[in-house]
């Protein structure tokens, strides 16, 4: 099992990142890879977590330690796999997603591409009262994530990247020309925010 990956940054893509490390490529998938961006070509630590199928082996990848843990325990409920938790993730609202999970607040969890009220009921079954460890901010997952203002870009280039990465995160077509027009009306000049405001509006009450 793998704890984290240190190499060159070579690839940045709507679903995934590609680190180079001894001659190897090694493709991650990753909640929002347009946070790296910033990072293209230079060396970058990031911790991963190895999924083993009969037909696939997928390294999942994740900005520090405290995501990848918050990660295991979605992964760890009973009907959430693997690219469910990463499309979870991908909001960069920890802090939020830990207060809807000890306030009960399962509509808030409904949002998230492939869970519905069942499985929203079993975060909350499994996960309440278990997530202490994550609840400082030390560890990174509460950060300034529900105060920061988030912005898009109007650049077509963001624009596309981001569509692509809604798709590749489980969001349907329905939902993505919901918030197509918004998106485009705002102006940004990272794919990164874009992404993550992007996320802010799904998360929306329809």
């Amino acid at each position: 099992m793998y704890e984290y990956i240190k190499g060159t940054l070579t690839f940045v893509g709507p679903a995934y990142i590609v680190i180079e490390n001894g001659g190897i490529g090694y493709q991650l998938l990753i909640a929002n890879p347009f946070r790296f961006s910033s990072k293209l070509n230079q060396e970058v630590q990031v911790y991963v977590y190895q999924a083993v199928r009969e037909d696939a082996i997928t390294l999942f990848g994740f900005k520090d330690f405290s995501e990848k843990q918050l990660y295991l325990k979605l992964i760890s409920v009973s009907g959430i796999g693997p690219k469910s938790s990463l499309a979870i993730l991908a909001s960069d609202d920890h802090a939020g997603l830990v207060q809807a999970i000890e306030g009960d607040d399962v509509a808030y969890l409904t949002k998230f591409p492939g869970v519905g009220k069942k499985t929203a009921s079993q975060i909350v079954l499994d996960l309440k009262g278990k997530l202490d460890d994550l609840m400082t901010p030390a560890d990174g997952v509460i950060s300034g994530a529900l105060q920061e203002k988030l912005t898009l870009p109007t650049n077509h280039g963001h624009v596309e990247e981001t569509l692509e990465a809604l798709a590749a995160l489980g969001y349907s077509g329905k939902e993505i020309k919901r918030i197509e027009p918004q998106i485009r009306s705002l102006n940004e000049h990272s794919t990164d925010a874009y992404l993550r405001a992007a996320l802010r509006l799904l998360m929306k009450k329809k």
